[in-house]
């Protein structure tokens, strides 16, 4: 059950993830966030679009586009903590899709002796570690819901948590992936120097999330569904490569995505009005036309970084 209003949160400034800096931004869109945000179900992951989000703007120096001002960061987390754990239908094809990406790895070298997830909500991806030899694998993620949806077989392998100070042992993984989860996170400086702590010498990180520089984003503006209420940061391939090398990384590999959907998953990312939505979403439904599989770029990137 999804968790009553909490009370609004304080919104700070919000600083330049890569540059530092305050205030030398240009407004993109305005705020459209209200007290009824702050809910479990707008922090919970793959949610219909709703067009609720922070005030979002462009650094002027280096283009990174972030939320200014947006909710403090213990707020967030108690929220992810309460989120609900609803897409187990799209399950499958991300697996297909993560699971790729993970192949990607082996040119670099991968290393198969311990992977961590950060926030692996019902764990499938830790199964498909596991299906491909890794050892050692282990998820971290806030949602207590999406532990409980987790397989009897990688539940254990899950910690509760988020990524933060002391939540692994120096030096105790080799490979470390994050899939739609780096554009939620308020202090991306601190994470990368937390996965720079974890990451052995010559391990790699996975991050794979939304393209603020995709076409999809370019076209659709503020009726895109990456302009969100969860997402703190938007990155282009150039901004994420400058703030992972600003952290010790050296970047190996990226490009866009290409995703498996079904039709009905990406009718759920239209920008239609709600009724109009609702009804091709049944009509999918019924028709079962919305079961279909298709792969395509929609607007996400993957990079592949190394610690030295």
């Amino acid at each position: 059950m999804i968790d009553s209003v909490q009370a609004a949160p304080a919104l700070q400034p919000t600083r330049c993830a890569i540059c530092g800096t305050l205030d030398d931004a240009t407004e993109l869109f305005p705020s459209t966030v209200t007290r009824d945000a702050f809910d479990a179900r707008h922090f919970s992951a793959r949610r219909l679009p709703d067009r609720v989000h922070y005030r979002m703007v462009r650094c002027n120096t280096c283009g990174l586009v972030r939320s200014d001002p947006a909710a403090d960061p213990a707020s967030v987390a108690g929220l992810y903590e309460r989120s609900t754990f609803d897409y187990e239908a799209e399950v499958p094809n991300l697996r297909r899709t993560y699971g790729r990406y993970l192949g990607r790895l082996d040119r670099h070298g991968a290393r198969r002796d311990g992977l961590v997830e950060i926030g692996c909500g019902n764990g499938f991806f830790l199964e498909e570690a596991l299906a491909r030899g890794y050892t050692g694998v282990k998820g971290i993620e806030p949602s207590r819901e999406a532990i409980k949806s987790a397989s009897e077989a990688v539940r254990p392998l899950i910690l509760n948590d988020i990524l933060r100070p002391g939540v692994l042992p120096d030096g105790s993984v080799s490979i470390a992936c994050l899939f739609q989860v780096f554009d939620h996170l308020p202090e991306p400086a601190l994470a990368l120097d937390e996965l720079h702590r974890v990451i052995r010498p010559g391990g790699l990180a996975l991050l794979l999330n939304h393209d603020a520089e995709s076409l999809s984003a370019k076209v659709l503006g503020e009726r895109s569904p990456i302009v969100d209420v969860e997402h703190f940061y938007l990155y282009s391939r150039e901004t994420l490569g400058k703030l992972v090398r600003a952290h010790g990384f050296e970047v190996v590999e990226a490009g866009s995505v290409w995703n498996d959907y079904t039709l009905g998953y990406m009718a759920r990312l239209l920008p239609l009005p709600r009724g109009i939505k609702d009804g091709l979403l049944r009509l999918l439904a019924w028709s079962r036309v919305g079961s279909l599989r298709v792969r395509m770029p929609l607007g996400n990137l993957y990079l592949v970084a190394r610690r030295p």
